[in-house]
């Protein structure tokens, strides 16, 4: 071990583990754990040391004496710099491995819970462009790397269009080709930043709030619809539609194409106009028979190939027979509530955003839906007697809350009302722990379902079944 500048360099660390949030774990000679960020189970490296805190490192790997055998050559030219698929010098096999892991960890150790044999992790089908929905922001002095950095040579191309440096609000890497969302999203991307480039159409600094582009979706359906939305910062209307007209012209194929003039200090678009340009407003997905519309601000699982999986997972674990009342707390736009229904009595959806309830009932009713309810309100607050009374007592209630997992008043609300089965559904298994915990007395785990909604990185949805103890 050696001191350098405070920090500290150990040499020929273990890497022993993966752990939270995508970084992997080692042992400081004096027993403290080690967090790295680019290293794969296997390694054995010297760590140069970033922060130092009471019971552990975090560093970075600096030389590698020898390389796991669970690595393997990463596809994507940007990784390392940009901040997202950071396991793809992983082996897929060994993703779902640590994954697993992971669920199992948090459900003992923060929950606290006797479980049966978790079922082993669904692997998804398609491991790369497997992403239906992706957002990118321009910037007028994008991320240089070390050898732009050293050179000698004056950089003129500083516009960017692309993804944020991690920790980083104002930098932003240009992305040449992204692995996680299929053709033409990597097409339009380089058609509109390089236009741009060449009409002067001024990127945005987030600094100086000046500039007019300021960020791209792309979404995509499974039944090959698109939409494109471009956020403006100035309501400039000549360039605007210079622009606009362009892309389409480019790319007939385009369903949807839609921009906002975003005046304020952040992106989100959730209180803009949105403007449709040309084609219709939305985009349709479909499964099962079911048609979903997908508007510029709606919420829909980003990989749907594995969503399907995932819906049926889930009816499965629910166990209906056709008799049963079913509620759907956290419904978003209705997708699990309208997927059940089928095998269901009734099912009452439950959601705090009233744009999604607008969507969900829009679509229930374009489907021919009618034995689904879908209410917005605080869960905490609208889920009380009055409304249990109105709606009828829940035989089986499924919860798929966002990462923060359900509030301590829902989880006291769901064990009042008793209902024979619980399903949860989580894409945050530490938090699902944590309200397992407060269920435990009450209800027995009866089933796990780990499900791998996104591969290349440390992400893993999980489903469990409760069931409600004998008395």
């Amino acid at each position: 071990m050696r001191k350098r500048n405070k920090r500290q360099v150990f040499e020929h660390v273990e890497v022993l583990d993966a752990g939270a949030k995508g970084k992997t774990i080692g042992k400081a000679p004096d027993g403290r754990v080690i967090f790295l960020t680019n290293t794969v189970p296997g390694d054995i490296v010297d760590v140069q040391t970033t922060k130092k805190r009471k019971a552990y490192f975090e560093g970075i790997a600096t030389n590698f004496h020898s390389l796991s055998d669970k690595r393997v050559a990463p596809q994507c030219q940007h990784f390392g710099v940009c901040g997202g698929c950071k396991w793809q010098h992983m082996g897929y096999e060994h993703q779902l491995r640590y994954k697993q892991k992971e669920v199992i960890n948090n459900l003992t150790r923060i929950g606290h819970l006797d479980l049966p044999e978790a079922s082993p992790i669904l692997g998804a089908k398609n491991q790369y462009f497997y992403r239906n929905k992706m957002e990118f922001s321009f910037s007028d002095s994008r991320w240089l790397t070390l050898d732009e950095i050293n050179s000698d040579q004056q950089i003129k191309d500083k516009n960017a269009l692309g993804f944020h440096i991690p920790g980083m609000w104002d930098k932003i890497l240009d992305i040449e080709k992204c692995h996680l969302q299929r053709d033409p999203s990597n097409a339009i991307r380089r058609e509109i930043r390089d236009f741009s480039i060449n009409n002067n159409l001024s990127f945005f600094n987030p600094r100086n709030q000046s500039g007019l582009l300021r960020t791209l979706m792309i979404r995509t359906s499974s039944n090959g619809e698109l939409m494109v939305l471009l956020q403006f910062f100035k309501n400039d209307i000549e360039k605007i539609n210079l622009l606009l007209n362009h892309v389409i012209k480019v790319f007939p194929e385009i369903t949807s194409l839609q921009y906002v003039v975003n005046q304020k200090k952040n992106d989100t678009i959730y209180d803009q106009e949105v403007i449709c340009h040309s084609g219709r407003d939305h985009i349709i997905e479909e499964m099962e028979g079911l048609q979903f519309k997908i508007n510029a601000k709606s919420f829909y699982q980003t990989n749907a190939e594995q969503a399907y999986e995932l819906y049926k997972i889930t009816r499965d674990f629910a166990g209906l027979t056709g008799t049963e009342i079913v509620y759907d707390l956290y419904t978003g736009t209705g997708t699990i509530a309208q997927f059940v229904s089928k095998k269901a009595k009734k099912v009452v959806g439950i959601e705090a955003v009233p744009e999604a309830i607008a969507d969900a009932k829009t679509n229930a009713m374009a489907n021919g839906v009618k034995n689904v309810d879908f209410f917005a309100g605080d869960m905490k607050k609208i889920l009380n007697q009055d409304f249990i009374t109105a709606n009828g007592v829940p035989d089986v209630i499924i919860t798929d809350p966002p990462r923060d997992g359900m509030h301590q008043d829902v989880v006291k609300q769901i064990l009042t009302i008793s209902p024979k089965r619980i399903v949860y559904v989580s894409c945050n298994t530490a938090t699902q722990a944590r309200d397992l915990a407060l269920m435990k007395d009450d209800y027995v785990v009866e089933k796990i379902q780990p499900v791998d909604m996104f591969p290349q990185t440390h992400h893993v949805e999980n489903v469990v079944l409760l069931e409600k103890r004998q008395a």
